[in-house]
């Protein structure tokens, strides 16, 4: 995976619109039809304490998830990157499609403060390794560069 390509590529997204609904559905489309194995990727934007679903591509998905809970709330409430290569394995994990096997969450900031994560699901297990995360990093900083949430 090229994933300085996949950053080059987000950046671009955002010149021509950096409000975080076009810029974030964009994102989430760019990387679902780039990586290989993917059953859903997508953002979860904090609201009111929690995480609520934002843009994304693949199922339905749960709405809200409360901090702590499941990958994504683990990643948002740590403020941490978190790589899991079977969610099966993982305490309190949240099951929006039970054909996900692993996952891989990365915290987005604003100001220094976690405003939502980016979430990458895939059905084979163990699917992330540690130049995805550093790729994915790199891309979810990408972004955060780029954001406005500004109305």
């Amino acid at each position: 995976m090229d994933y300085e390509l996949l950053c080059a590529q987000a950046k671009a997204l955002a010149e021509e619109e950096r409000w975080y609904v076009p810029l974030l559905a964009n994102a989430a489309a760019l990387l679902y039809d780039s990586m290989d194995d993917l059953n859903w990727a997508g953002f979860y934007l904090m609201r009111g304490g929690q995480l609520v679903l934002g843009p994304f591509v693949g199922k339905v998905a749960c709405i809200h998830i409360p901090l702590g809970k499941g990958v994504c709330g683990a990643a948002a409430a740590r403020d941490a990157t978190q790589r899991v290569a079977n969610v099966h394995e993982f305490p309190g994990h949240i099951a929006c499609d039970d054909a996900s096997n692993s996952e891989i969450v990365i915290p987005l900031h604003r100001n220094g403060e976690v405003v939502g994560v980016l979430d990458i699901d895939s059905p084979v297990l163990d699917r992330f390794d540690e130049a995805d995360q550093e790729g994915l990093k790199a891309f979810a900083r990408a972004i955060e560069d780029a954001i406005d949430f500004d109305d």
